[in-house]
């Protein structure tokens, strides 16, 4: 239930992103929720629509209808951000807890990083560091336990594991590294 309330959580601070950028219809949400979230993960309608109503409830966006296209008999329906939905989306991005740098909430977070503060941005960044490197600490001291006793393709994606957890640290490491040069670069007002 906890992983189910956490995912609704991502699509909703995701969907209130994208609404900030303007009014969309669901297909088109739907669309860029899926460029988002990247391949091998695929976000269903059956998964979209009853998080927009559950927002549509909590007064988070409201839908307007627009007349149908030539090629449709029904009006389109047309979501956008409210006031109150604003104020949420700020605050679920002022976040800076574990659930900030876990692995969906992250990459949604990071796509509205344009939006967010600096310093919260660095304690993200090094949130999500800590956590990685504290799993590629875990997986290597499990690899060199196993690689005696597994054969020879288990030990292969264990080795792809730690391969690519490296590469993500060392990609966090330069963002964060990038984003306190910036700091020092910009005079304080």
């Amino acid at each position: 239930m906890h992983r189910v309330a956490r995912r609704t959580e991502t699509i909703e601070l995701a969907v209130l992103g994208l609404l900030h950028e303007g009014p969309m219809h669901g297909y088109e949400l739907r669309k860029r929720l899926n460029l988002m979230l990247g391949w091998g993960r695929v976000l269903s309608y059956g998964s979209l629509y009853p998080t927009l109503k559950k927002m549509l409830r909590s007064s988070l966006i409201e839908e307007t209808t627009t007349t149908a296209l030539p090629t449709s008999r029904r009006p389109r329906i047309v979501y956008q951000v409210t006031d109150l939905g604003t104020a949420e989306f700020e605050r679920l991005m002022s976040e800076v807890g574990p659930a900030a740098w876990e692995d969906d909430n992250f990459d949604i977070r990071f796509a509205f990083f344009g939006r967010t503060d600096m310093e919260i941005r660095l304690r993200v960044l090094e949130g999500r560091r800590t956590r990685l490197q504290e799993r590629l600490d875990r997986v290597q001291q499990q690899l060199s336990l196993t690689e005696k006793e597994v054969d020879r393709y288990s030990a292969e994606l264990q080795r792809h594991g730690v391969e690519s957890a490296e590469r993500e640290v060392q990609w966090l490491s330069d963002l964060i590294n990038a984003e306190r040069n910036s700091a020092r670069a910009t005079p304080q007002q």
